[in-house]
């Protein structure tokens, strides 16, 4: 079928998490007859939770996207996670929709998940509809919802639809616009009748109806003037201005149903393809131009420049790399070639895919507002810029979250750690907030993420798509050591006579503290010729083998100063291995005499929180050995800056979840190192002296 942008509704489906997103999108499907039928989340029948991750934890984890066709318009479904471990993939995603459905629980209301995926909307200035769902639940409320909504948002949230009957009563919907019923038969078929209103719901009806004209003429000044004045507005004049007031999100429309019993679905995709923009619609997309920092714009048209942003990566173990990207302006056939701006890079490529659920379908053409992947692009990762050469543009793309939690990853079979960290590498192409670095000092592999559930999803990813098992072990605490006092003229001999040629060499060295953060200093200070220079380079060596280990704990020593003035060799018996044996010990013996200290890392903390639980996170963070530097207020939440020890914040993610229900977010970064509190130091020691 031929399809124009203007035909196009790209839609991203957002909630917090189980407020049934995958569900409703199913129905939508159904209904639109992309599907034969009903795919159901809790059976793991879902066409878009196919992962065997998702289908194991009942949730999404990566956007999926499918399309059906309604009213002669084409709805383009962007089913994207609520769980707070993959909010990142959503935040990315958001960049390719063009409007928002907000699905709400109406037997949970507003939460955490809500707000953050309200923010994001926000962000990309997408207009949205609020759609309540589960209202055939026990403890249903669509009323309340509708209040903590406007409140929680200060938005005027306008009920388009009222439910009819409510928990298991509830059976239909009355139209405020049209003034009908539609009731439905709950077979979740999506077939309903017209009907009359019920009369014992006239009042609250024409209560309803008052509140959303008086909404919706804000919309238009004209039409609110005739409203002041007391006129009888048509429903055409009232629908015509609810659609405008949607695009220009004035007005924020409320409609309700149940997703799985796919009650109120078609109303919504009518009220989709009607009210929420074609990609025609929308404002031009604003970038720089490529090596400047000119604000240029792209019109969604067919004839201009191609340029798109890439804001998804799927690893597919048998496709290769999925890019998936969003355009928005001008065309592109298959078999054809992209400039890559981020990467100053051509890229070539055959075919252009459509995704439908985890099949995939040949295009002939993608234009503006279209989602395509395309498959195995060598240079291009999520985030880039695709576009003609002479034409170049670059969009700013979203960035994804930061990590919050780390672990060291191990492989389950010995030796095969190379094959763990490539495998993680493709991971990584894929899923932007993972984060994968190897600790110079205790050599782990660390993978960091967003959550727990993230990076062991990502765990039994990895198995799956590159047959590699791994453990995940809490990571190990970069310790250091370091001297307090300075020592003179330690002398140390080394020396070893047992038939043939022996060994012989002495060091004399005056072994001092540096500053914070100075690292190693070797000064060699030798006069006259008791060491010949040809041997200074082996005691430096010596020194440096024996900063790996210390006296302590066996942790690397840093900021301290050796002066290397003096010393004895023999004729025959010297050589470089005994003068780096003498460097070695005389420096062990300098550092036990130099009051040795254990240092640890410090982190600086940034923790957004909301108010009523700031004295919680500030005296658990006293209970950390966390010092507070500041505070400041961002919105309706306050933001802590703090000085937190590392180890008391390895699993912080989890806890900060606990003490703030889910609702406070934080970054942290490496600081500097302190000194370790003697009496912790010691347990520190003890135990290092235990695994040895």
């Amino acid at each position: 079928m031929e399809k124009k942008a203007e035909q196009l509704r790209n839609v991203a489906l957002i909630s917090h998490v189980g407020s049934g997103k995958t569900s409703l999108a199913e129905a939508i499907l159904f209904n639109g007859k992309a599907t034969t039928r009903l795919g159901r989340v809790d059976d793991g029948t879902s066409n878009l939770d196919f992962e065997p991750e998702e289908t194991k934890r009942k949730i999404t984890i990566s956007t999926s996207f499918h399309h059906c066709s309604w009213k002669k318009q084409i709805i383009n479904i962007i089913d994207t996670p609520g769980d707070d471990n993959f909010l990142s993939d959503t935040r990315c995603s958001l960049q390719a929709a063009d409007g928002a459905v907000v699905l709400i629980d109406a037997t949970a209301g507003v939460k955490v998940g809500t707000e953050k995926v309200w923010a994001f909307a926000d962000k990309e200035q997408l207009p949205r509809i609020v759609f309540v769902n589960k209202l055939d639940r026990e403890r249903a409320d669509f009323f309340k919802i509708v209040e903590e909504v406007s409140k929680t948002f200060e938005i005027k949230a306008t009920p388009v639809f009222l439910p009819i009957g409510a928990e298991d009563k509830f059976s239909g919907l009355v139209d405020l616009i049209k003034m009908k019923a539609y009731m439905y038969s709950k077979d979740a078929s999506g077939k309903f009748e017209s009907a009359d209103i019920p009369a014992d719901m006239n009042d609250i009806v024409s209560e309803w109806r008052e509140k959303m004209i008086e909404n919706i003429v804000e919309a238009n000044d004209d039409l609110m003037e005739k409203y002041l004045e007391g006129e009888e507005l048509s429903d055409q004049e009232i629908e015509e201005t609810l659609m405008l007031g949607i695009k220009s999100r004035i007005v924020i429309p409320v409609v309700c149903g149940s997703a799985v019993l796919n009650m109120g679905a078609p109303q919504l995709m009518s009220l989709i393809v009607e009210g929420l923009p074609s990609p025609l619609e929308r404002q031009p997309k604003e970038g720089t131009k490529s090596g400047s920092d000119e604000v240029i714009e792209r019109s969604p048209t067919t004839d201009g420049p191609f340029s798109a942003l890439v804001f998804k990566t799927v690893a597919d173990p048998f496709a290769g790399k999925l890019s998936l990207l969003r355009v928005f302006s001008g065309t592109i056939q298959p078999d054809s070639g992209l400039y890559n701006v981020n990467k100053d890079a051509k890229e070539k490529f055959g075919q252009l895919l459509i995704m439908e659920g985890k099949k995939q379908k040949p295009l002939e053409m993608a234009g503006p507002g279209d989602i395509v992947a395309i498959a195995k692009l060598k240079e291009t990762s999520t985030g880039d810029t695709l576009c003609s050469t002479n034409d170049a543009i670059i969009y700013k793309p979203a960035d994804p979250l930061p990590s919050v939690i780390s672990y060291a990853v191990e492989a389950k079979v010995k030796g095969s750690e190379d094959k763990v960290f490539t495998s993680l590498a493709k991971l990584l192409e894929e899923d932007p907030t993972l984060r994968l670095e190897r600790d110079q000092t205790t050599s782990e592999i660390i993978l960091s993420g967003t959550g727990q559930i993230h990076l062991e999803a990502t765990c039994e990813k990895l198995n799956r798509k590159f047959g590699v098992e791994v453990n995940l072990n809490p990571v190990k605490v970069p310790y250091r050591e370091t001297i307090k006092k300075s020592v003179q003229k330690v002398i140390y001999r080394h020396k070893k006579q047992s038939g043939g040629r022996g060994q012989f060499a002495e060091v004399h060295f005056d072994v001092s503290p540096l500053e914070k953060d100075a690292g190693f200093e070797f000064d060699e200070d030798l006069s006259g010729m008791n060491v010949p220079r040809n041997f200074v380079p082996a005691v430096e060596k010596g020194l440096q083998e024996a900063l790996q280990r210390g006296i302590l704990a066996g942790y690397p020593v840093v900021d301290l100063k050796v002066r290397f003035f003096d010393g004895k060799s023999h004729d025959v018996d010297s050589s470089e291995m005994a003068f780096k044996i003498a460097a070695s010990m005389c420096l062990k013996k300098a550092i036990q005499d130099a009051n040795p200290t254990l240092l640890e890392p410090i982190m600086k903390m940034e923790i957004t929180v909301p108010e009523d639980v700031m004295g919680d996170v500030m005296g658990d963070l006293n209970g950390r050995r966390g010092r507070v530097l500041g505070m400041d207020s961002h919105g309706k939440y306050q933001v802590i800056i703090a000085r937190v020890p590392m180890a008391e914040v390895l699993k912080y993610a989890l806890d900060l979840n606990s003490l703030t229900g889910g609702r406070g977010s934080f970054r942290m970064e490496h600081s500097h190192y302190e000194e370790v509190p003697a009496q912790l130091a010691e347990k520190i020691i003890a135990a290092a002296q235990e695994k040895d």
